[in-house]
């Protein structure tokens, strides 16, 4: 049995796992994301702990990051928010501690692959995965092809509606201040409500507004788009409760104008959560290794 080494990359912490695919884990672990030079020790040492000789390791990071292959910074991380990890090389420094074939894409883009191998867009070819989290972020697929452009998509950083009236509350990115991911991630519900955002009951008004701006920020990628599927993951989004009021916002947001089944009477399957669970963005890892080895 080959096996391969996938990294899921966060911004509070590493998802590591040796595994052959959802059905054949092996080890896995989490590794608290410090300093660089802390958490990629701590990281390359467990799989070499492990003691299994890996085909190859994929990596899915948060970001910006640079994904081109023949870029020379391919592999690192870039202008993130999270100043110390500017700049670093993190497939690089995987690809020379292991001594082994290193893939490497955006932790969405990697959550999106794990979920079209074998979770929730199986079937599929243009779809998206959308992680509401400690920050905001969008990957997929169209036509069978993980994005990609320049560098890959920031859909966390859209500009959505803001009603200074309703919601007076400036935003936490510190680039944009309220665009989706200012005005809807973890740590903006923390700073808007003053509470981590676990203890807020489903009662209480923070998740009206924000079953309203993730659905307008997905209404925007429904119109360029025309994704298959939305698949909504992260940490917010294992609130249940979240998916009837963003389905029935984007229902009222679209107003019949796209008249598809999928966004009508079939939305519970349109607008769903990951197949995979916790797992899509490093299980998507060990997919991207695969995939570079059968490439190879």
């Amino acid at each position: 049995m080959r096996l391969y080494g996938g990294i899921e990359a966060g911004g509070t912490k590493f998802n590591c796992i040796v595994a052959a695919g959802p059905d054949q884990v092996i080890a896995e672990t989490r590794v608290p994301t410090t300093t660089p030079e802390e958490t990629l020790s701590r990281v390359t040492a467990w799989f070499q702990a492990c003691q299994h000789p890996l085909a190859a390791v994929g990596i899915g990071s948060f970001g910006p990051v640079d994904p081109n292959p023949s870029s020379p910074t391919f592999g690192y991380i870039t202008s993130t928010p999270k100043l110390s990890w500017q700049n670093t090389d993190l497939a690089g420094a995987v690809r020379r501690a292991l001594n082994v074939p290193v893939a490497f894409d955006t932790d969405v883009n990697a959550a999106a692959f794990g979920e079209y191998c074998w979770g929730a867009a199986r079937g599929l070819d243009t779809f998206l995965y959308i992680t509401v989290g400690t920050g905001i972020g969008g990957g997929g697929m169209v036509a069978g092809r993980r994005l990609h452009g320049l560098l890959h998509p920031e859909m966390g950083h859209v500009r959505v509606p803001h009603d200074w009236q309703a919601d007076p509350f400036p935003g936490v990115c510190p680039f944009h201040g309220d665009c989706i991911e200012g005005l809807a991630s973890g740590p903006a519900l923390q700073a808007r409500w003053g509470q981590d955002p676990a203890t807020l009951p489903p009662n209480h008004p923070a998740w009206e507004l924000e079953a309203r701006y993730l659905a307008l920020a997905l209404v925007n990628y429904v119109c360029v788009l025309s994704p298959q599927r939305i698949i909504l993951g992260g940490g917010v989004m294992t609130n249940d409760f979240l998916f009837p009021r963003i389905r029935q916002e984007v229902q009222q947001l679209l107003n019949s104008y796209i008249v598809h089944p999928a966004l009508l009477e079939q939305i519970d399957n349109y607008i769903v959560p990951p197949g995979l669970g916790e797992r899509s963005g490093v299980l998507g890892a060990v997919a991207l290794a695969q995939e570079l080895v059968s490439a190879i």
